[in-house]
């Protein structure tokens, strides 16, 4: 098939988007004064029942309507400063955030539990017992390698919280909100990168590879709806539809299916597409530390998103900690529809996406 350059201002370079502010939004002292009278509004409420109606924003929905198209038909990503996280206790904070949050999108499920709003902190040792893991299974300098007796293999969602690095992946979610509440001592630098500008980037290079990356990589549920290694569905890394450019990509999960019984093992092809493709999320990608107070949107349909390692001292009040939301926008664009696999629906302007529940 023959690709052609992705165009518009969701194709960017780390070295352009770092000097530009169009991506930077900031909430006034008179837009701070409107939330603070919303969360009166819900004094007491459980944060996770707060609707849009429950929590009113009279002038601030033009600011949020500002957000979601910038996310849709911008850049794809955004910060906005200024968030009072000093003013409010933890559930005060999440109850303002989830109500901010109704405005912009519709919050969906994080995890098989239930969970619409997760603490992003380094939770210790214990996350893989907690969240997911795999005994014998290592992935060693960015390959594919095969299981390795002794060892421990994370799921994607234990892996976030703790304070090691990230590499670039997507969440399953249009758009991935970071409030930071507080920063690590060192470390936690967040790292985006465009997912269209990295596709032209590769076509120019490597169109070979760049069409590997729009067939069928099989990934495992494990840590999401699955529990086990054995769940696994089949996904191109990138897509188009109506002219409109989709990635979904982790490796983790991509790495998870590889050590199931009866997945087709990747090609060499396969392999270096994805070597490639990161090297060129590093290469395009710009790094940026997120302060107290700052909230960080990316849309996942052309944002890849990591971190580095972190290191907290709690002593100080420099312990890490973001409050994440996962938002299905009500502007979101359409999907291929082989990405209804994990999406549930493809068509634009559906809620969608975040982690099936599991019935018992």
């Amino acid at each position: 098939m023959t690709r052609t350059p992705l165009t518009g201002p969701s194709v960017w370079e780390g070295k352009d988007i770092r000097t530009s502010d169009r991506w930077i939004r900031t909430l006034t002292a008179e837009a701070v004064e409107e939330l603070d009278a919303a969360l009166k509004a819900v004094a007491g409420m459980p944060w996770h029942e707060i609707t849009r109606d429950d929590f009113p924003l009279p002038t601030l929905d033009d600011l949020c309507d500002d957000i979601a198209d910038e996310l849709e038909n911008g850049c794809g990503i955004l910060k906005l400063r200024g968030f009072p996280v000093d003013r409010y206790d933890e559930e005060d904070l999440r109850r303002l955030y989830f109500g901010l949050g109704t405005h912009i999108g519709t919050p969906v499920f994080q995890n098989r539990t239930g969970e619409l709003m997760r603490a992003i902190r380094d939770e210790g040792a214990h996350v893989g017992r907690t969240y997911g893991q795999i005994e014998g299974g290592q992935i060693e300098g960015g390959q594919i390698q095969d299981a390795q007796k002794g060892t421990t293999f994370l799921s994607s969602y234990a892996r976030t919280l703790t304070n090691g690095g990230l590499r670039f992946h997507t969440d399953r979610t249009d758009v991935v909100a970071l409030l930071c509440v507080r920063q690590a001592r060192a470390g936690g630098v967040s790292k985006l990168a465009s997912t269209p500008a990295i596709h032209n980037l590769l076509l120019e290079r490597r169109p070979d590879l760049l069409e590997e990356l729009f067939g069928v990589y099989w990934r495992s549920r494990f840590g999401e709806e699955g529990t086990t290694k054995e769940t696994a569905y089949p996904l191109p890394i990138f897509g188009l539809r109506d002219g409109k450019f989709t990635s979904h990509y982790s490796l983790t999960f991509i790495e998870a299916a590889q050590m199931a019984p009866g997945v087709p093992k990747l090609t060499d092809k396969q392999k270096e597409a994805i070597d490639a493709l990161m090297a060129a999320a590093e290469e395009l990608c710009f790094e940026m530390t997120l302060e107290p107070g700052d909230l960080q949107l990316i849309n996942s349909h052309v944002t890849y998103h990591g971190r580095t390692p972190f290191e907290d001292d709690a002593a100080s009040g420099h312990d890490r900690l973001l409050l994440r939301l996962w938002l299905s926008m009500p502007n979101n664009r359409p999907l291929p529809e082989d990405h209804k696999v994990l999406w549930q629906s493809v068509e634009a302007g559906r809620v969608r996406g975040g982690i099936q529940q599991v019935t018992l």
